[in-house]
């Protein structure tokens, strides 16, 4: 939630909403005069447009979907951006042991988040659809810029960690045309640079996972954030909600925290270190954060209990106390 100020400024601002990347983006862009503001939000649609096409797996047409399809046939080759985005993901899932894993994508089968799923899906399925996830059998070929599924019936998706890498990459395209403020809210994941029109912080608000419409903390931004939780995505069955965040190990929804909130320089890191901690926990999910110095988290336990990194000052942000 992206909180208001007063604007008296000769500069504008103006804001635009968009389906991109199977999501809502809210685009806003601070310039000289409308006519600038609302030329660069096209090329912020267009750049995101182009990514999409890239790396999307729901769209046939893309690298991606290819390299799902030929899944334990061949490897595929894809632009050095793919393979690059596909190289930070493996790192990624070598640091949290597995609890990141692109790999996921196979258990979609299984687990249904969209309303539909009324009951728990059968043991033998989950384990069956486990066999297909791990990111040891994404295979990479930098020589030949290859990606290989070693597994057929494997299958990758970037989801939000490409919409992350879409904010980043849009902020940057920005900056180099002179933007020097705004923000890009890809369903969630937010990447703000410079300030509002009257020189105020940009200023980022932080669901109460618990009340609905309620804040936790509004926190000044210059950079990303992104929050991952299970108040928002979710499916009910027996009375117990199931987050839409699964634990690669288990198959299962992650467990413990209700959301997890990591603020830093890159959305698409942010992204994939808020999914992390949901399935670490608390505990080794600080132990995690320290290998990122650039970057802070408030995790706020399934019981409630707000657990912050040593620089996320809570206190100085909390709203309603």
């Amino acid at each position: 939630m992206i909180l208001g100020a007063n604007m008296a400024s000769s500069q504008v601002m103006r804001t635009r909403d968009a389906l991109l990347m199977g999501g809502r983006f809210d685009i806003t862009i601070v310039a000289p005069d409308s006519l600038t503001a609302e030329r660069m939000i096209d090329t912020v649609i267009a750049e995101i447009t182009r990514i999409e096409y890239l790396i999307s797996d729901w769209k046939p047409t893309t690298q991606v979907s290819l390299i799902n399809k030929l899944a334990g046939i061949r490897p595929v080759r894809v632009d050095k951006e793919v393979l690059e985005l596909t190289e930070r993901a493996i790192a990624i899932s070598r640091l949290t042991e597995g609890a990141f894993d692109i790999s996921f994508a196979a258990m979609e089968r299984i687990w249904k988040f969209d309303g539909t799923m009324t009951q728990m899906p059968a043991r033998a399925d989950v384990k069956r659809a486990r066999r297909y996830v791990g990111y040891k059998d994404i295979l990479i070929d930098k020589e030949k810029s290859t990606v290989f599924l070693r597994k057929k019936g494997m299958k990758i998706g970037f989801g939000a960690l490409g919409e992350g890498y879409a904010a980043d990459r849009c902020r940057a395209l920005m900056l180099s045309k002179g933007i020097n403020s705004g923000i890009i809210n890809a369903t969630g994941d937010i990447q703000a640079w410079g300030s509002r029109p009257d020189g105020a912080p940009w200023r980022i608000g932080i669901n109460d996972p618990f009340e609905n419409g309620a804040l936790v903390a509004a926190i000044p931004l210059d950079g990303a954030v992104t929050t991952s939780g299970s108040y928002e995505k979710y499916a009910v069955i027996n009375g117990k909600r199931y987050a839409h965040i699964i634990n690669p190990a288990t198959g299962y929804p992650a467990t413990g925290l209700t959301s997890v909130t990591v603020t830093g320089p890159g959305a698409e890191t942010a992204n994939a270190l808020s999914t992390s901690l949901m399935v670490m926990g608390a505990k080794k999910g600080l132990q995690l954060l320290r290998q990122f110095p650039d970057y802070e988290c408030l995790m706020i336990t399934d019981k409630g209990k707000y657990v912050t990194s040593p620089g996320f000052d809570l206190e100085s942000v909390r709203i309603g106390e």
